[in-house]
């Protein structure tokens, strides 16, 4: 796939829809820093308190972290890739992005003898190009106090008695169609039967929020009683104290992941590679899961019953795991988006 930097950035866009449901320091490098692109919040900040700190300064590197949103920084990567020298180390992407750029050959390969906590990575997250930090996956969310017997597949969220019940957020369009379609029999690949399922939605009063938080907030007014999103979202809104439980849909639970590479032009690529197997330390995993409820990537991390028992997948559901198709997502999303806005919201 040979993408132009103005088409890249232009797929970094539709890809990020897809993905829209979660949470300048060039001259400063030098011998024993890394320099990491990533997000600032609490992102950034827990990189700091898990992994900076505790992992890297024992190791004398020191971490300067280059905080900024996607877009610049899949800008910069795509204008560096010629240079000599790169302004980042490690950089921090969701895999939708992540894909996209390493499009442009803009990554190295991730060499296992280096970064060894990569062994332990689960089968359905690796990448050639890149490691996964931190994953969640598309579950229904619904209220137990007015479910009381759950859905167990996306099929079951069509059932008539969920008449004007069903929630969902405009923003997640590509992640409801495709929920949709694999209701319907289609795939990662396949959104065809999304339109029909789509169509029977609407026919069933299924109600339309303008954002994630307006979702929320029907969710919490019991408005609505189910809904389709990605599992850590779902968490932090039962931390708020929205009742919710959720079910891992029978047809597979598709993967949001955040992602780390290493450009080939990096300044301080051995301490880039330290950094990529400090992120899959067992115990940094376990942190992020606490705070942000993202599974942790590899399977040598433990969590606390209680926090297993809300965020884990069951060895069944694991083998279920969904991986999107971002080639197909890419070359779909113009008819997608047309379909639910003409169509669909009409």
């Amino acid at each position: 796939m040979n993408l132009t930097r103005r088409n890249a950035l232009m797929g970094t866009g539709a890809l990020a829809a897809y993905a829209a449901g979660l949470p300048g320091l060039a001259g400063a490098q030098g011998a024993g820093q890394v320099v990491v692109g990533t997000w600032g919040g609490d992102y950034g900040e827990l990189l700091r308190q898990m992994i900076d700190e505790p992992l890297m300064k024992p190791q004398g590197v020191e971490v300067l972290q280059d905080l900024a949103n996607a877009d610049p920084r899949k800008t910069k990567l795509i204008a560096e890739r010629q240079s000599r020298r790169g302004s980042m180390d490690v950089t921090c992407l969701s895999d939708s992005d992540m894909y996209l750029i390493a499009q442009q050959g803009v990554f190295d390969e991730v060499p296992l003898d280096r970064v060894k906590g990569s062994g332990a990575i689960i089968p359905a997250l690796r990448k050639s190009y890149a490691i996964p930090h931190i994953y969640s996956y598309r579950v229904i969310l619904y209220n137990p106090n007015k479910v009381t017997t759950p859905p167990k597949s996306y099929a079951d969220l069509f059932d008539p008695k969920w008449r004007g019940r069903v929630g969902l957020s405009d923003i997640l369009y590509l992640a409801n169609t495709e929920s949709a379609a694999l209701a319907g029999g289609g795939s990662v690949s396949n959104y065809e039967p999304a339109q029909k399922k789509l169509m029977e939605w609407r026919s069933l009063d299924v109600k339309l929020y303008p954002s994630n938080e307006a979702l929320a907030a029907a969710l919490k007014a019991e408005e609505v009683w189910l809904t389709v999103m990605w599992l850590a979202r779902g968490f932090m809104w039962q931390k708020a104290g929205i009742p919710l439980k959720h079910v891992v849909p029978a047809e597979g639970a598709t993967t949001i992941v955040f992602e780390a590479a290493v450009p080939k032009n990096a300044r301080n690529k051995d301490n880039a590679w330290r950094y990529l197997d400090a992120m899959l330390d067992p115990k940094a995993q376990a942190g992020f899961a606490d705070r942000m409820g993202y599974v942790p990537t590899v399977t040598t991390a433990t969590l606390p019953p209680e926090l297993a028992q809300q965020l884990s997948l069951t060895d069944a559901e694991r083998a279920r795991l969904l991986t999107p198709d971002f080639a197909y997502v890419t070359r779909s999303q113009s008819q997608i988006l047309e379909f639910w806005n003409k169509q669909f919201k009409g």
